[in-house]
């Protein structure tokens, strides 16, 4: 903790504790005492044991009452509880043990640690089991976390208003006073009063609705089972819903604005699907009689796992079969799939605090590519896991990165865990260790993890042991498992047993390694005839030998040579090994279709061996091990391992590419070349290299057709390719283009598009005025989310910087476009060549707004601290942002990891630029064909 934060808790600490609410009488400032608590984590010795919770919402006056009695199990005797909250007005609170009548307590208020401490002037709170309740009011939150406000637009352009909860991290205490740790399970039993005209929806199932004086309803719902606050949720709406059964019995809803609900049928199928996949995979049963899913139309996150309630953004739920494209259908598909796999990793099985965040992410993420990839074959979820791992590579090769498990304390660190370490690379290792384990030890370990610790919380040691106990217990009922060899002893073992040769499998020794520091290795390999030389060290940008001396993973290494196809296996323990071949081979290729977290660097002709091969026959390899070579040699162009003319050549087999993920990935290594140029006004040096991407690319252009034919990963690439050939100006495309949005723009919007192109013919006719002004017509009117959100995408990849100018704005404000889509927006506009500056100086401009709206760490503010600067590589810009982001007060964000992972990654382009643009002109200018 930094010395400013440090002086800001302590001041507002003193301020705290003259902020008390009594509710027998007043007395003088001088006479209030101080907090009784001066940590940010809750006292052990008093646990939560069932809320009985009551809430009324007014939604014509924005605010809300409640009451709050919380069974506790006091364990010392103490004149003092401390709970959190926060923004909440605290009317009275009152003590009961059992068989006395209520006693006042007195209530103490400290907003800095977002606590109250409930008091006991005239006698000790014995231990044992005790009632404390609490009356509250509050306004709903305007931001969009707590009990918040929510509107949206019939389609007759009547504003609706509705109330719904996100509490995740810590934001269960803005809406009712209570133990706000994940470690405090308890009982949830809720009532929400209502009006009429709306329902009420909570985690469990309504038992009865009573009417009130006045003709107002309480529902009452079910009492929940054991569960963390931010688990807990309600939502006071207007919605209509679909349902079905699953085949375990479990009734899935889905719920949505009435306008939309016709929208809703492709969710309802995932997900029964899904639940009953995982009740099977699992073989644990859901525990819930129900699962709700609502789609909210005011939503920052993506999706949050509610136990029972799970809550979407309506982009992420919603799928129109007319307009939504094959990508919309994939995101939907896999974050119901990250929800529903949350309902075992997370709520079931809770991690004790949020520095083991990566058991409930990481887990919910790797789980969502698995069950997808059964469920949902089709989709090819898997062609799209790798770019997983490159994303939380890219955050993890700086120093700003953290271990997966990392402390963390206030609120602020809390929210930043909600990052690509904990989920991307969080999911990587588990596929890691999936393929390390053998994919049936594996399943049989983390379902003894969910068995032995259910309605429990975790740390990552009872994880490890489950997954290492696999060979060593009939708890399961199901004796040694047959596991292809895995448990068996001695020369019979399979093939995995190579990772860990004779010695005894230690899970906990290995993975250790992978989440209890942070980075990754870069292997080293050396071929001298049989002889494989390896070595690892840390991988970082920035190549500071003391942040990489001491670093050491267990590394399962991963073969394959040009004499077999057969995964060969290599646990490296050590900081140097040597591995022997059978014979001499050509090449060899290290971490197989990339399931491990690592990248290779090949030394001694190496390189040239894996560039001959592509050129001249690369389907010998498979996609993802052509894309992980893409990916891996421009990482070490970063650190000065590689050439760049060695890359770019190696790049130049893509024209013969036509599968998905390598073709992505070249554009993911090539694109950011130019786009850094864009800033520096580089015009000459930037149409060249835009001209040889279009070269490598344009075989696979001009064979795209202009339709929805084909598999759901030619489709994406489809847009992904005509997009590029339409930003660059390729006359075949763009004359395409604009013909289907005229034909459309002459329909008044009613011609059907095919949703694979709809993007690309939107983002063509955004570049006119009238074009643009269309577009906003038709985004206004739509009721579809994924149509919304192709032509908001259009709208911001317009050349028009006025109306770049008028979207940032309007989406601040939140009337015409939403609010919670000013992030990702701002971001987009910053990737604009006529917008970069725009977004620069609106981020600046309108930083303590956001900081407000979003709150202090979350994803969205972390996105854009880095989004929004991540292509500037100029000294002149590093210190301009450095500056602004250096004034920035603790409270505002200033010692935020996504702030300094902004800066590092502008001196990263700094030097990258510094060290290969000669080289890239040199190469350009030898007019390398393809």
């Amino acid at each position: 903790m930094g010395g400013l934060r440090l002086c800001f808790i302590l001041c507002y600490a003193l301020i705290a504790t003259l902020c008390v609410v009594n509710p027998s009488k007043a007395e003088p400032l001088a006479s209030k005492p101080p907090f009784p608590w001066n940590k940010m984590r809750l006292p052990e010795i008093v646990h939560p044991l069932h809320y009985d919770l009551f809430i009324h919402p007014n939604l014509t006056y924005l605010n809300f009452s409640g009451t709050v009695q919380i069974q506790i199990d006091v364990q010392e005797e103490t004149r003092f509880i401390i709970l959190h909250s926060k923004d909440l007005h605290i009317i009275k609170a009152t003590f009961q043990s059992s068989g006395h009548q209520r006693r006042h307590l007195r209530v103490l208020d400290f907003p800095a640690f977002e606590q109250i401490a409930v008091v006991s002037d005239d006698f000790a709170i014995s231990s044992g089991l005790h009632v404390i309740s609490v009356e509250f009011t509050a306004n709903l939150s305007e931001s969009l976390h707590g009990f918040y406000k929510g509107t949206y637009k019939t389609k007759d352009g009547e504003t609706r208003v509705m109330a719904s909860t996100q509490f995740e991290a810590t934001h269960a205490r803005q809406a009712f006073p209570c133990f706000d740790e994940p470690a405090f399970k308890a009982n949830f039993t809720i009532r929400v009063r209502r009006e009429p005209r709306h329902i009420a929806l909570s985690n469990m199932p309504k038992l009865k609705t009573v009417e009130q004086p006045g003709g107002l309803l309480d529902d009452y719902f079910d009492t929940s089972v054991r569960m963390s606050t931010y688990l807990v949720a309600f939502i006071v709406c207007d919605f209509l819903s679909i349902r079905k059964t699953t085949q375990h019995g479990v009734e899935i809803s889905v719920y949505a604005v009435p306008d939309k609900i016709d929208q809703a049928e492709y969710a309802l199928e995932t997900a029964v699907k899904l639940l009953d996949f995982y009740d099977d995979y699992f073989n644990i049963p859901y525990p819930l009689p129900k699962q709700d899913l609502a789609a909210i139309p005011e939503f920052q996150s993506g999706a949050m796992e509610n136990w029972g309630l799970t809550t979407y953004r309506e982009s992420g739920l919603l799928f129109d079969p007319e307009k939504s494209s094959p990508s919309d259908k994939l995101g939907i598909t896999k974050v119901i799939a990250h929800e529903l796999a949350h309902q075992w990793f997370g709520n079931l099985v809770t991690m004790q605090w949020w520095n083991d965040l990566w058991l409930n992410e990481g887990f919910a993420k790797f789980m969502e590519f698995m069950s997808v990839d059964i469920t949902h074959p089709e989709l090819q979820v898997n062609d799209y896991f790798l770019s997983k791992c490159f994303r939380a590579m890219e955050v993890d090769a700086l120093s700003s990165s953290h271990p997966i498990s990392t402390p963390v304390e206030n609120p602020a660190e809390i929210r930043e865990m909600f990052d690509d370490v904990s989920y991307q690379k969080g999911a990587c290792v588990l596929n890691m260790l999936r393929d390390f384990l053998t994919p049936e030890a594996f399943k049989m370990g983390i379902i003894r993890y969910l068995r032995r610790h259910s309605y429990q919380n975790t740390v990552n040691a009872h994880l490890w042991e489950s997954l290492s106990s696999v060979c060593h217990s009939d708890e399961t009922g199901q004796g040694r498992m047959k596991l292809d060899g895995f448990c068996g002893g001695g020369k019979s073992r399979s093939e995995a047993s190579k990772w860990f040769m004779q010695d005894e499998l230690d899970v906990k020794a290995i993975m250790d390694t992978w989440t209890l520091q942070e980075g990754f290795p870069v292997i080293t390999v050396e071929v001298k005839g049989r002889e494989v030389r390896l070595d690892q060290q840390r991988y970082l940008k920035g190549g500071d030998p003391d942040k990489t001396s001491s670093f050491l993973w267990q590394v399962p290494l991963t073969y394959i040579t040009s004499h077999t196809s057969t995964v060969q296996r290599f646990l490296l323990k050590t900081r140097k090994d040597v591995l022997y071949l059978p014979e001499e081979v050509e090449w060899i290729k290290f971490n197989v279709d990339m399931r491990g977290y690592y990248i290779v660097h090949y030394e001694s002709g190496g390189w040239d061996a894996l560039s001959r091969l592509l050129r001249h026959n690369h389907t010998a390899l498979s996609s993802n091990d052509r894309a992980s070579l893409i990916n891996n040699i421009f990482q070490l162009v970063s650190i000065g391992k590689v050439p760049l003319d060695k890359a770019l050549d190696l790049t130049l087999y893509l024209s013969q590419e036509e599968e998905a993920m390598p073709v992505t990935q070249g554009f993911s290594e090539l694109v950011p070349l130019y786009k850094l140029m864009e800033k520096r006004d580089m015009e000459q040096l930037e149409n060249d290299m835009k001209g040889h991407i279009l070269k490598l690319f344009l075989r696979l252009i001009d064979r795209q057709e202009w339709s929805d034919a084909g598999a759901v990963s030619q489709r994406i690439l489809r847009n992904y390719l005509l997009l590029f050939a339409c930003i660059r100006r390729h006359p075949p495309a763009v004359a395409k283009a604009q013909q289907l949005f005229q034909q459309w723009a002459e329909s008044n919007g009613t011609m059907r598009l095919p949703s694979d192109v709809s993007l690309v013919v939107y983002t063509e006719g955004a570049r006119s005025e009238a074009g643009w002004d269309f577009l906003l017509e038709k985004y206004l009117l739509s009721i579809s989310p994924s149509e919304k959100s192709s032509i908001k995408a259009a709208l911001s990849y317009s050349p028009l910087t006025h109306k770049l100018q008028w979207l940032l704005e309007k989406s601040l404000e939140g009337e015409v476009l939403k609010t919670q889509d000013l992030p990702s927006l701002l971001i987009t506009v910053s990737k604009n060549p006529k917008g970069y500056k725009l977004a620069w100086g609106f981020l600046r401009a309108h930083w303590y707004k956001l900081v407000s709206k979003f709150d202090l760490g979350s994803s969205a503010i972390s996105r854009l601290a880095v989004g929004v600067t991540d292509q500037y590589s100029t000294p002149e810009m590093l210190e301009e942002v450095r500056q602004f982001f250096g004034s920035l007060p603790t409270e505002a964000g200033g010692e935020l990891r996504s702030i300094q992972r902004a800066l590092e990654t502008i001196e990263e382009n700094v030097r990258w630029m510094d060290r290969n643009l000669p080289l890239l002109k040199a190469w350009l200018d030898r007019g390398h064909g393809v």
